[in-house]
């Protein structure tokens, strides 16, 4: 079957805001001296207001004003900086161009490893004295070891002397400028040696070759860790089909009739698709025929198949297990479901931590600090080091290698002071790493939000990632959250002065509610329709969300609602209805009143009950050393009832609270005025809020932390922090634990990039060297440097082995 070419038509959308975020591929950065560099070529170009550079995963998101800055130009300005860039494209081309790029990438890293690993092993061979009882005498001459430095230089380290040239003449130095910096001066002062033999210093040709060897070993390294780090995100934007079966007749008896294969990104919503057994749903649709079972374990890292039929609702990605079925378009492109997660996912990759400030600051002045202390090692050594400790010197000065060989000529001690102090700076120059301190955050970002991806949950970012590890109180919405969202009538008692039976107050209730989709609105119609009851028409709706709803019917005004909000609009209530309300709200059922008239004429009770991991849930939270705290807009008693299931403390039992007012409570709580204890009073608590994503968005955005389940997947994608996919509510300690261990793997990360830096240049600067003879050669500082690069990485990989709770 060919596949068909569609063109597609034009859209426009209307702006909503005044800004909109540019995203590009940036290559030629090195370390986090580059991010510095691109972040501010960025900044500075006009109309960006905003820009956020990712080394591990190499992008860039601008935010601009909107219409002013064109992609285009922004990609080509950065180019000719020396940064290769180009906006990023749709997400399948994004996925394949990444595999193709990696791949290529590594084969060149292979290539000049391999190369550089040859060279460095004859240069390294010229130490030995006898092989295979022969002795190779053409390995010990110097001019052997020239021509082994010089193709080192020219051929696999040619790369790295480039670029480092090209950063310092663009203002912009980086660890490559550093190396390339090194490995010439030792290249020179080698040659200086071997064309002037009578001043006397030795020919170092070996430093290059190992330097440039040891380098190139930890890129290569660092590349395939960073690949592993990557994959999980590459695998979700492979999860799309490229291609989707579009049915051009649906209204024919013969669906396979007229199918044509078209590419999954140009359906159009409205269409129908077919998908067999065995492959990925293209779009997010609605099941049209057909029945079959859908692994969904992508979206919420579940793995057993849900059952679908006709008009169930599927999701771009997931995998059709067991039967043909036909599906509608509901959304499409960059509008599914699948489609938003890998935006938020990546988003969140570039959402650096505020403790990565502190490293990105460093970042910006690091090659310069590390060459004044490259001068001052040199200047210190020969002016002062080698006349207070002459001991050093000598050694040097007892032997050289010639142009023909080994001998025991003595140099002067001048001379051997000065080369002393040229290799101590080399090793300085090389053995600072800027590249660990620019990979110590994102890498461990890019690890922890893609393995939250593969389980369903979606973590916005590095900053996020901070605030969840300061958390210490968690709270919680009763209806939906912590109960399972699904109330059944219980209760229908018509009030004796109403002259009503229970079917026709539940008959009222029905027509009022249907003109809203509030979970209880669905229960009381649910049970009218259970029961086979006539719905009278409704007209006039009013909703207040969390509070009550009113409608007319048969020409009468009719109210549904709590006691306060039937209050405020002047319903009585009597007090043998406030007693039975007492009795059912003990039970933890929810009380819904009906007024008519002005008169209230009936009460009708509403069970939701706990989710079975609730218990569970909370039990985790507190073990984990947090405050568990219940907020609801239910009546004191139902939330008390549910809190001592839970094994709450009343003090932490909130009620009565319509949804317009829980942001309020939140700030409230977060400024310590509804502490329950002397020390919470003293300070600010931190606090993260769980929700549905709907009523409870104003509360989530005012949380330092909101955290939303699945419903109402588009409101929580824009208002939480972090969005848990699944319907498990034990999601929420994963996620927490997960942003703790990401976070504490920054840290981690941070303390070694700076540790390495910290240890290694004052050993390279030869502090040790007077009391142990001990200094960091430049071959062994290069091997440091790539040693920190790769164990960041590697660091960042541990995550997955963070097990779910």
């Amino acid at each position: 079957m060919q596949i068909v070419p569609r063109t597609k038509e034009p859209t426009e959308k209307t702006p909503t805001v005044n800004t909109e975020k540019i995203t590009l591929d940036v290559g030629g950065m090195k370390c986090a001296g580059c991010v510095k560099s691109v972040e501010k070529q960025l900044n500075q170009y006009p109309g960006v207001r905003n820009a956020c550079v990712n080394l591990a995963t190499e992008v860039a998101v601008v935010e601009s004003e909107l219409g002013i800055v064109d992609a285009q130009a922004l990609a080509k300005q950065l180019t000719s900086v020396g940064f290769p860039s180009q906006p990023r494209a749709t997400n399948r081309i994004l996925a394949d161009t990444s595999e193709t790029q990696q791949h290529t990438q590594m084969q060149s890293a292979w290539r000049k490893l391999i190369i550089a690993g040859v060279l460095l092993f004859l240069s390294l061979i010229g130490h030995f004295g006898t092989i295979a009882g022969s002795s190779l005498m053409f390995l010990h001459n110097i001019w052997f070891h020239f021509g082994l430095a010089t193709v080192t230089l020219l051929f696999p380290g040619r790369s790295i002397l480039v670029d480092g040239w090209l950063s310092w003449r663009r203002n912009a130095p980086n660890m490559n400028s550093l190396v390339g910096l090194g490995t010439l001066t030792a290249y020179t002062a080698s040659l200086v040696a071997l064309i002037f033999p009578q001043i006397g210093w030795e020919c170092f040709f070996d430093e290059p070759v190992m330097m440039l060897g040891f380098i190139l070993l930890g890129k290569t390294l660092e590349q395939q860790a960073k690949g592993r780090a990557a994959a999980a995100f590459k695998q979700l934007m492979s999860l799309q089909p490229p291609i989707a079966r579009l049915i051009a007749n649906p209204q024919s008896s013969q669906k396979g009739a007229g199918m044509v294969e078209i590419p999954a990104e140009q359906v159009k919503v409205g269409e129908w698709l077919q998908v067999l057994p065995g492959e990925k749903i293209p779009v997010d649709g609605e099941v049209m025929s057909g029945q079959t079972s859908i692994d969904e374990s992508m979206l919420s890292g579940e793995s057993v198949p849900i059952s679908k039929q006709v008009g169930d609702g599927v999701t771009a990605g997931t995998i059709n297990q067991s039967g043909a079925i036909a599906i509608q378009a509901t959304r499409t492109g960059g509008d599914t479901t699948l489609a938003h997660i890998i935006a938020l996912v990546e988003a969140a990759q570039t959402r650096k931590a505020p403790v990565q400030k502190l490293a990105d600051t460093v970042a910006g002045y690091f090659t310069y600090g590390v060459l004044t202390a490259s001068i001052l090692t040199c200047l210190f050594w020969y002016f002062f080091g080698t006349h207070i400790w002459p001991d050093i010197v000598n050694p040097i000065a007892h032997q050289q290698l010639s142009p023909f060989g080994l001998t025991n000529q003595e140099i002067p001690t001048t001379y051997a002071g000065l080369l002393l102090s040229l290799k101590l700076a080399i090793a300085v120059m090389v053995v600072a790493c800027p590249c660990a301190l620019g990979l110590a955050t994102p890498t461990a970002i890019l690890v922890g939000t893609a393995m939250g991806a593969e389980r369903g949950l979606l973590i916005k970012g590095g900053d996020v990632l901070e605030k969840v590890h300061r958390l210490d109180t968690v709270v919680f919405d009763k209806t939906g959250t912590l109960t399972t969202g699904k109330p059944t009538v219980t209760d229908c008692l018509p009030l004796p002065s109403a002259n009503l039976t229970a079917n026709s107050l539940l008959q009222l209730a029905a027509a009022v509610e249907s003109g809203t989709s509030h979970p209880l609105a669905n229960a009381i119609q649910t049970a009218a329709q259970q029961q086979q009851l006539a719905i009278p028409t409704a007209t006039e709706f009013h909703t207040e969300p969390g509070l009550g709803v009113s409608a007319m019917v048969d020409n009468s005004l009719v109210l549904l609602g709590n006691w306060k909000w039937l209050q405020g609009h002047g319903i009585a209530i009597p007090p043998a209805a406030e007693e039975q309300a007492n009795v059912f709200a003990k039970l933890g059922k929810t009380i819904v009143g009906v007024a008519r008239d002005e008169q209230l004429i009936g009460i009708i009770a509403v069970s939701d009950p706990l989710r079975k991991d609730a218990k569970t849930t909370v039990e985790q939270l507190q073990n984990m050393g947090l405050r568990i705290m219940l907020l609801s807009g239910d009546r004191q008693e139902v939330a008390n009832t549910i809190g001592n299931q839970l094994g709450l403390n009343s003090m932490d039992i909130i009620a009565g609270v319509p949804p317009a007012k829980k942001a309020a409570t939140i700030q409230e709580l977060q400024q310590g005025k509804l502490a329950t204890n002397v020390s919470s009073q003293e300070s600010l608590m931190s606090v993260a809020m769980v929700g549905d994503g709907i009523n409870d968005a104003p509360a989530l955005s005012q949380a330092d932390v909101g955290i939303a389940l699945k419903s109402g997947t588009d409101v929580a994608m824009e208002t939480a922090e972090i969005v848990l996919m699944s319907d498990r509510l034990t999601d929420v300690v994963a996620s927490i634990q997960l942003s703790r261990a990401t976070f504490n793997k920054i840290r981690q990360n941070l303390f070694w990039a700076f540790a390495y830096n910290t240890l290694g240049i004052p050993l390279a600067a030869g502090i040790l060297l007077p009391s142990m003879g001990f200094a960091l050669s430049p071959g062994g500082a290069a091997g440091l440097m790539a040693f920190s690069s790769v164990s960041v990485v590697s660091n960042s990989l541990l995550l997955k082995n963070l097990n779910r709770p």
